[in-house]
């Protein structure tokens, strides 16, 4: 059969990464196969509506997305006929979401997809790799969106970071010290705890959370804990390594933010292998999930566009839109590396999945309160710990219709026009000098990061939408007209960008003022 190549699959080696040899032609593995969507001109003028603002379509039901948008039956035959003449096994397909998974081995896989597949090592590990495209027959040209998984390097990294060690400045310049989420619902003037009937979806790509932990954490803040669910994705589940400084400190600072924001909604955790196709894999299963039936979906990992390809990231923002569609918001934190989101090439960057114009992307503060009120917040930026909130503009995604005519104003405090997406959109409080206290493997901790900011806004949506007849779903369109209620922050920078009037590149809008934001989102205030 004659090949060519599938336009955005192009890889690279990883930074600092060489080959060490093939890759054992007898390893068996899986390989996600994205499919073109039905009836795609209908869905993106869709969607297209919502990010102008235009609510006069009501969320569709899962199972009339899957109806109209899912993958053509034709083209799921196709892919089955394909995987037969390459001895590969079709082990799950999902219409809705697109996608076929298909098992084989380094051999296979490398006659069917014109691969060479080999052993990278480099300052992140060992992965299985390729250089260049993946190579299609001719007849699935014009039926696939994306190939992944052939490479398993780590896609993305948790945005959470640990409080540094306490000195006499870290004390002084903390003020007030941590927070539990609860405090910070009161100081951000959240409607009061509740989520009732709503599920919220966290996306993990490593780690585990243990149930002692979570129960002992609601226990000690006095809330009665949560229904907490895991779902395996390829194969992931809740696996705990007992490190408090690695994954798990991610998986439980998500669900006890969340949790404690919304104790009364479902929280179901979709656990996933770090890689481009896991990653996707665990989103899709969230978005799609008829049993679950999550409203809103918290993501705090990330990494920066230049080290996606364009098929992730177009799959990714993909699923993302059929979220719109589907009236499910999606929370992502904006990274912790500042204006550089962690690159030493001189050049600024934002950070993927955030950058998504269909992503509600998180940005951070420092808070300081006092008597239950905020007395100071300024831009995240903490050389302490080396972190920052992410921000910035995006080089592959165009400027959204609800951020048309804004400015981006640099360091030495210069203004342009905002030219494409901007990131974020909304902002909390992620200084970890600041932080949340929360429990992870047995030990109390505390924990801040653009990580932590997701599912306290994933929580503030779940609370929202549990007062609202239909979920608010792609909300940025209505934030951007109601600066009212959000705390403008004019204080600060991440590096190459500054704070200012309005919103930013450091903090978008600003922090929630909950209550207004659940008044512009149309909730009426209790009586």
């Amino acid at each position: 059969m004659a090949h060519r190549p599938l336009r955005g699959s192009e890889r690279a080696p990883m930074p600092g990464a060489s080959s060490t040899g093939k890759a054992d032609p007898k390893e068996r593995f899986e390989v996600t196969i994205l499919l073109k969507r039905q009836s795609s001109d209908v869905l993106g003028d869709r969607v297209a509506r919502l990010a102008r603002g235009e609510r006069r379509d009501q969320p569709m039901t899962r199972e009339d997305f899957a109806r109209q948008f899912g993958a053509h039956p034709e083209h799921l035959a196709a892919i089955r006929k394909f995987a037969g003449a390459y001895g590969l096994t079709v082990e799950r397909e999902h219409a809705a979401r697109r996608t076929v998974v298909l098992s084989g081995t380094v051999e296979q896989f490398n006659k069917a997809f014109g691969v060479d597949l080999q052993r990278f090592e480099g300052p992140a590990g060992s992965y299985r790799g390729r250089v260049g495209a993946v190579q299609l027959p001719e007849e699935l040209q014009n039926i696939v969106d994306g190939v992944l998984g052939l490479d398993n390097r780590p896609q993305a990294k948790p945005h959470f970071r640990r409080r540094p060690q306490a000195s006499a400045a870290v004390a002084a310049r903390a003020g007030t010290g941590t927070f539990t989420p609860p405090q910070l619902a009161a100081l951000y003037s959240f409607p009061p705890a509740g989520g009732q009937g709503q599920a919220i979806a966290i996306i993990e790509l490593g780690g585990g959370y243990k149930a002692a932990d979570v129960a002992a954490y609601f226990a000690e803040l006095g809330i009665k804990a949560p229904n907490v669910l895991a779902v395996g994705v390829d194969g992931a589940t809740n696996q705990p390594t007992g490190d408090p400084n690695g994954p798990d400190g991610e998986v439980e600072l998500d669900i006890e933010v969340a949790g404690a924001i919304a104790p009364s909604a479902t929280i179901a955790v979709y656990f996933a292998p770090n890689t481009d196709a896991g990653f996707l894999n665990a989103v899709t299963s969230a978005v799609h999930d008829t049993a679950n039936k999550p409203s809103v979906v918290s993501i705090s990992w990330g990494g920066p566009e230049s080290q996606w390809t364009q098929q992730s990231m177009t799959a990714m923002d993909q699923a993302f839109q059929a979220a719109a569609a589907l009236g499910v918001t999606i929370c992502v934190a904006s990274g912790d590396n500042g204006s550089s989101d962690g690159l030493n090439d001189g050049a600024d960057h934002v950070d993927f999945p955030a950058s998504s114009g269909f992503a509600l992307a998180c940005g951070g503060t420092s808070l300081q309160a006092s008597g239950g009120k905020i007395t100071g917040e300024t831009v995240w930026n903490d050389g302490a710990s080396g972190g920052a909130t992410g921000g910035g503009v995006s080089t592959v995604f165009a400027l959204p219709p609800y951020q048309k005519g804004l400015q981006v104003t640099n360091a030495s405090g210069k203004t342009a026009p905002l030219s494409n997406r901007g990131v974020p959109d909304v902002s909390g409080d992620a200084d970890p000098v600041t932080g949340y206290n929360v429990r992870v493997d047995g030990s109390d901790t505390v924990i801040g990061g653009t990580s932590a900011v997701a599912p306290l806004w994933a929580g503030l949506i779940a609370c929202i939408n549990a007062s609202r007849a239909t979920p608010v779903g792609l909300v940025q369109p209505l934030l951007y007209t109601s600066a009212i209620a959000f705390n403008d922050i004019t204080q600060g920078n991440n590096g190459d960008f500054a704070a200012a009037p309005g919103w930013d590149a450091c903090t978008g809008l600003g922090s929630p003022k909950g209550n207004a934001i659940a008044a512009a989102l149309g909730v009426k205030a209790a009586p």
